[in-house]
């Protein structure tokens, strides 16, 4: 059965987010109920106004209200500093203790339980060196990001024991030029200081945010969908062809070569994510008909960095 077109209370966590605020504007913009929850909800009020019901705790829930559709997006940010092992305790309790709230929202609502939509990354299949193409099934290998990534998911799941239809969305790197890792990385590539990471040869499994967002919306409407789904463009590159792509799209050269022991000071053990990397591609999403907007990086970059 599809649920394309109807009305829903839809609620997201993480909703001051890069992706999140982006999947709250598509939601709006199609009539949805949102629900947003964010530690600052101040932010939700000042970007949407009484469009958005902003909350700081999903117990501000009532127990008697509907909520179709359980968005979990929240999380701290995966490489904004070194992962002491402080650090990785933080990354890893704010996902894990959010998602066990969002367990106990679906069990204590009375009316039927919400479809769960809930967040996890590329690196679940930990850090890999070689080629192969990596589809929902591969074999991950066995690091802090996948035990983060994995955790995540099987606290998730737990949802289908309270009658809930859980789907999981692994992410790659998300492009946008409005935020995320690409801002980011726009301000050295315009001044010319861009460059590879390490050798240049591993995978960068991405996807841009507008493709992210139908993703999402995709695994809400239909409904016979269910279990985890690699959300990246079908074409993953390499490193090299990410950092000559974007330099050539701003037109500047692409010369400082990141070194791997530079960001191994700068992240510790987080730098596997970048000087590894993965291949992974959107088998799943691709076997149900979804459509990518943004197929190839070239197209990506040109839309989110506009006019060069």
């Amino acid at each position: 059965m599809e649920s394309q077109g109807k009305t829903k209370v839809v609620l997201v966590t993480g909703a001051t987010g890069f992706i999140g605020s982006h999947l709250i504007d598509s939601l709006l913009a199609d009539g949805h109920d949102v629900w947003g929850v964010s530690r600052s909800p101040s932010k939700l009020k000042k970007r949407w106004g009484k469009g958005v019901r902003a909350l700081d705790s999903l117990q501000q829930v009532p127990e008697s209200q509907p909520i179709d559709v359980i968005f979990n997006l929240a999380g701290a940010p995966i490489l904004d500093r070194r992962w002491s092992e402080a650090r990785k305790q933080e990354l890893y309790d704010s996902r894990l203790k959010t998602t066990e709230a969002v367990l106990g929202l679906i069990e204590r609502l009375s009316g039927p339980a919400p479809t769960l939509i809930s967040g996890s990354a590329v690196g679940f299949y930990g850090s890999q060196v070689d080629d192969l193409k990596r589809g929902e099934g591969a074999q991950p290998s066995h690091c802090f990001a996948h035990k983060l990534c994995h955790d995540w998911e099987q606290k998730a799941l737990q949802a289908e024991n309270l009658g809930a239809r859980v789907c999981l969305s692994r992410t790659g790197i998300v492009l946008g030029g409005d935020g995320g890792a690409l801002k980011r990385m726009l301000l050295p590539f315009k001044l010319g200081l861009g460059g590879p990471i390490g050798s240049g040869k591993q995978w960068f499994s991405w996807i841009h945010i507008d493709d992210m967002v139908a993703v999402l919306r995709f695994l809400m409407e239909r409904e016979t969908l269910a279990g985890a789904f690699n959300a990246t463009a079908p074409e993953p590159v390499t490193n090299e062809v990410f950092t000559r792509e974007l330099a050539a799209r701003l037109k500047r050269p692409a010369l400082f070569r990141v070194p791997a022991p530079v960001l191994n000071l700068l992240l510790g053990e987080g730098a596997e994510l970048l000087v590894e990397g993965q291949r992974v591609v959107p088998a799943r999403l691709e076997e149900a008909g979804f459509e990518f907007r943004y197929r190839t990086l070239e197209r990506a970059l040109a839309a989110a960095v506009k006019g060069g």
